[in-house]
């Protein structure tokens, strides 16, 4: 009897139809290892059950694109023989359990899956949301996250260069932290994980095996109840140092020619880099478990295999070359073990003392683990169910800088400094635009290439329309790396919704990856990594709340000439200042409705991509001829708030004008329509005669002057001194961290 029970098989995360399909599989009753093995393959963490149907859909090919989803992370060509490598990952549910090391592991665990490729990394950043600011927990979650993040980055001397933080009450049970990293390869040493080879060792690096994480991939593809904090257990615990020792050694065998395959050990540890390797080189593996080395004393194969214990790899060597990688790890204080040898039998056989513990074809555990067509609703239903508001009547007048000084010192407009300033943003001296900008950019070290990166993504208006949403999340991206002056080459992904059995849910991740997808397309901007995470949502808060739809995305883009790049902040007084794109009026789902009125209504801004793609070209053309002195695009808070924030880069004020003809004061300042930019020149003629001939709007708003900021309108004028926005915008974290 292998005192497999209906209760063992549910503690698993299998359902009744999934383990009849492990049992069909194997012939037979598994084992408990093996069960363990099939529950963290097949959970939705590993296999995307309910989401892989749609993600095959993405637009994920260019001429640019060297590899796309299904490796450890998306390769693109920058030109002279170089790569960018580059994923997106989350680490939610272990971040609310224990923020500092869910937070920690999470960087570390992006940062492996792109070393394990032969980069280099140059480049971190994060997408964060939490919940309220008021809630009990928010204040702990939010200074143990910043502090993983940074305590890990800056110690393993990656720079962490940009990000966003977002807070909404729909995070207060389940906070989102998405980690991305960027790094650098030469082309022609670029590694893949497909075991291949009869005969060849397999070999376990980096830090010893230990029982933190078990059943961290199980426990990320479930929702939270009042019982989550019980899980810390399952959340990992990482070490940067070993972690900067692992990327030193792995690059030091890898300038060899020593390496057939190479995986990182992430969620499911073990089972899942030993599983990926053999299915995706078509062989089979076979595992001596005594050789695995232990940090505890009397572990199990089933420990083993599960655990998610960090700074580990897996590797294929070449025969002989064994002596020859032990040196280079013992040289770095790090373990090195043969642990196992390819085979062709299509099977995983795991041996421990001498008799063999788990027998299983690889076949079913990666190719054909469940995928579902989860039940959705349409678009028009949704939007019944979603139940959003129309856009009721707003008021024709209003204190323009009253308002302005308002927002900047809500929690989604306030500065951010008191987060990045806990992290190294200048480790490797190439950070050449740190966070506050639109885009991060990174010098590609020696050459006068850099990379421009962004992480974007506005849950309201996912909420509000899916579609939309999803269309603009990857917009923005475009946008921001264009108003540094990159091309904007590929995006990577992460993909944050609740739970997928509900038919809403199920909506919001059908129609916002349709909108994500139809962006790519009209863009040229393909998705070549990402992840996806549900079962976001927590009833411990009370009636099951799930989190807002949350597809972040990660976009990556190229300056040709880092001298070339454009910043948000005003370079001098007396220079023109003009809105590129349009003019605006789009209040519904702003944050000056919101904020101001109390009011969460309306369909978000419509995205045009014909326009977002020529506003985006122009701009980027203006800037590689010279003529912009400052690039910032709009987003959240409109027109009013890009002019604060670039009044506050530089200590310069403005003065500027609504057109006359104006319908409406208020969704002119404050309306968030898309494809817009704010730009100053010292060429106003020039500007307008290129944005005209380019076919778009441009309005002269006026012109930086001094240290106050005023805006005339129909309705009179109104100012405030910048001493005073930046003391609103500077005191919403340093008042509640100081609480």
């Amino acid at each position: 009897m292998s005192g497999i029970t209906p209760d063992v098989v549910e503690a698993h995360g299998l359902n009744p139809e999934e383990y009849q399909r492990v049992l069909n599989a194997i012939g037979r009753e598994p084992n408990l290892v093996e069960l363990g093995i099939f529950s963290v393959m097949w959970s939705e963490h590993c296999s995307y059950k309910s989401s892989r149907f749609h993600l095959k859909k993405l637009p994920t090919s260019a001429p640019w694109v060297i590899c796309g989803p299904g490796e450890n992370a998306g390769v693109i060509d920058i030109g002279d023989g170089q790569a960018a490598i580059f994923k997106m990952e989350s680490h939610n549910h272990p971040s609310y359990i224990e923020p500092y090391q869910g937070a920690a592991t999470g960087v570390g665990g992006i940062l492996r899956d792109v070393f394990t490729m032969g980069a280099r990394p140059v480049a971190n950043l994060n997408a964060l949301r939490f919940g309220r600011p008021d809630h009990p927990k928010m204040k702990h979650l939010v200074e143990g996250v910043v502090s993983g993040i940074g305590g890990y980055g800056n110690c393993v001397g990656v720079p962490t260069v940009g990000g966003e933080t977002n807070f909404h009450k729909a995070y207060d049970g389940n906070i989102l932290v998405n980690a991305m990293t960027v790094g650098v390869a030469a082309q022609d040493k670029i590694f893949y994980s497909a075991a291949t080879g009869l005969g060849n060792p397999i070999v376990y690096v980096g830090s010893k095996t230990g029982r933190d994480g078990i059943h961290g991939a199980t426990m990320a593809s479930a929702d939270f109840d009042e019982h989550s904090d019980e899980k810390r257990p399952t959340v990992q615990v990482g070490d940067p140092f070993t972690e900067k020792l692992l990327i030193e050694a792995c690059l030091e065998l890898m300038a060899t020619d020593a390496i057939v395959a190479i995986q990182d050990m992430g969620a499911a540890g073990l089972t899942s880099s030993s599983v990926e390797m053999a299915s995706k080189g078509g062989a089979g593996i076979r595992l001596n478990m005594n050789a695995v080395p232990c940090r505890e004393e009397g572990m199990t194969p089933y420990e083993m295999m599960l655990s998610e214990s960090q700074e580990r790899m897996l590797m294929v060597l070449k025969p002989g070359k064994e002596p020859m990688a032990e040196a280079i790890f013992h040289k770095w204080e790090l373990d090195f073990a043969v642990i196992g040898e390819v085979t062709d039998t299509g099977h995983m056989v795991l041996e421990f003392n001498g008799e063999v513990v788990c027998d299983i074809p690889l076949g079913p555990l990666a190719d054909d683990a469940p995928e579902y067509e989860r039940p959705y609703i349409d678009r028009e239903e949704y939007a019944d169910w979603a139940a959003v508001l129309p856009l009721g009547d707003v008021p024709e007048d209003t204190d323009v800088a009253g308002d302005l000084v308002k927002l900047m010192g809500t929690a989604d407009l306030a500065s951010r400094k008191w987060i990045w300033e806990q992290y190294d943003s200048q480790v490797g001296a190439d950070t050449l635009q740190k966070p506050g900008g639109d885009a991060a950019v990174v010098r590609i070290h020696g050459t006068k290439k850099a990379l421009a990166i962004s992480t974007d993504c506005t849950p309201r208006y996912v909420y509000a329309d899916p579609y939309e949403g999803g269309m603009q999340a990857v917009a923005e991206t475009w946008r921001n790396i264009s108003a540094v002056g990159g091309r904007p080459l590929a995006i990577t992904n992460c993909l944050n919704f609740a739970n997928p059995q509900r038919p809403e849910i199920m909506a919001q991740i059908v129609h916002a990856l349709h909108g994500m997808g139809d962006a790519c397309r009209a863009l040229d901007y393909p998705i070549v990594s990402g992840n996806v995470s549900l079962y976001n949502e927590s009833k411990a808060t009370g009636g099951g709340s799930a989190i807002l739809p949350t597809p972040a995305i990660g976009g990556v883009g190229l300056l040709d000439d880092h001298d070339q790049m454009a910043t948000i902040a005003f370079k001098a007084a007396g220079e023109s200042i003009v809105l590129i794109g349009g003019e605006s009026g789009h209040l519904g789902q702003s944050l000056w409705l919101r904020e101001i009125l109390g009011r969460e209504e309306g369909p978000p801004p419509p995205v045009g991509l014909d326009l977002e793609k020529l506003a985006g070209d122009t701009v980027r053309g203006l800037i590689g001829q010279g003529m912009l002195t400052a690039v910032h695009d709009c987003a959240d808070g409109g027109l009013a708030v890009a002019l604060a924030e670039m009044a506050l880069a530089s200590g310069i004020g403005f003065a500027v004008a609504a057109p006359e003809d104006t319908v409406s004061e208020p969704g002119f300042w404050f309306g968030e329509d898309q494809a817009r930019y704010v730009v100053t020149t010292r060429d106003l003629a020039g500007v307008l005669e290129a944005a005209e001939h380019a076919g778009l709007v441009a309005v002269a708003l006026g012109e930086t002057e001094g240290d106050t900021l005023t805006f005339r309108s129909v309705g009179g004028e109104t100012s405030t001194q910048i001493a005073i926005l930046r003391e609103a915008h500077e005191a919403f974290f340093r008042d509640w961290m100081d609480a």
